[in-house]
């Protein structure tokens, strides 16, 4: 995909919807000295081009039952593209796992998971990380504290 052009009244928009994607068309076109048919029409654009993914709310995990957070590091067994494809596929499935990143260095990939405990966390790793999916070795490292969660890209 190619890389969108951003303007700058494009990315006032990206500014404002990534702090709170449910301001009104008209309020946001107020602040923006534009017009709401415009910032529409903006919003569409970068809908289709993929510059917009989603929108969402950002909820805490603890206040939700998720009282465990733990990054998980995992090193396959093989490279090979069909078995890290299954591997990415079942990540995506897990209601679980907030975010699954291919990374660098001496791990494969790089899993944030938010469990209700640690039974939970051990039913996970049991059903996804061991037996027979390509996983060599994982590392846990539990969250003590969210000291900042972002999504935003201040542009």
């Amino acid at each position: 995909m190619a890389q969108h052009e951003l303007d700058k009244l494009d990315r006032q928009i990206l500014n404002i919807l990534q702090s709170d994607a449910t301001v009104p068309l008209k309020t946001l076109a107020d602040r923006l000295h534009s017009s709401a048919a415009t910032c529409q029409r903006r919003i569409q654009q970068m809908q289709q081009d993929g510059v917009i993914t989603k929108q969402v709310v950002m909820v805490d995990p603890t206040a939700v039952g998720r009282s465990l957070s733990v990054f998980v590091l995992i090193e396959m067994e093989g490279q090979h593209p069909e078995r890290l494809d299954a591997f990415v596929r079942n990540m995506r499935k897990e209601a679980d796992v907030m975010s699954c990143y291919e990374i660098s260095g001496d791990y494969d990939y790089m899993l944030l998971v938010h469990a209700r405990d640690m039974a939970d966390y051990h039913r996970f790793t049991r059903r996804t990380l061991t037996g027979d999916n390509n996983v060599r070795s994982f590392k846990s490292q539990f969250v003590m504290d969210f000291a900042k969660v972002e999504t935003k890209i201040t542009l």
